[in-house]
């Protein structure tokens, strides 16, 4: 089970959501995100969307490390120029 890396910053007095992939200290992936008119993600479409599309690329990126295609150290990915990750 993986740890929920997902972390949103807010941004613009908390209106907008930027949802990003924590992956270490030194990592960090931006997502995407959006003007939050409810009280959580799960409860717009639209943010909740991203959130999915962020913790199904988390689950690829550590299915790679676990197979070996790509490592993750402190501040850098080797192996992930030119990989395809195809998100469902």
């Amino acid at each position: 089970m993986l740890i929920n890396r997902i972390k949103a910053l807010s941004i613009d007095s908390r209106k907008l959501r930027l949802y990003c992939l924590r992956i270490s200290d030194q990592i960090l992936i931006v997502g995407n995100g959006g003007i939050k008119n409810t009280r959580t993600y799960e409860e717009s479409a639209e943010l909740s969307g991203y959130v999915m599309d962020l913790q199904e690329f988390d689950k690829l990126l550590s299915e790679a490390q676990k197979n070996g295609t790509i490592t993750i150290e402190k501040n850098v990915i080797t192996g992930i120029e030119g990989k395809v990750f195809q998100l469902s």
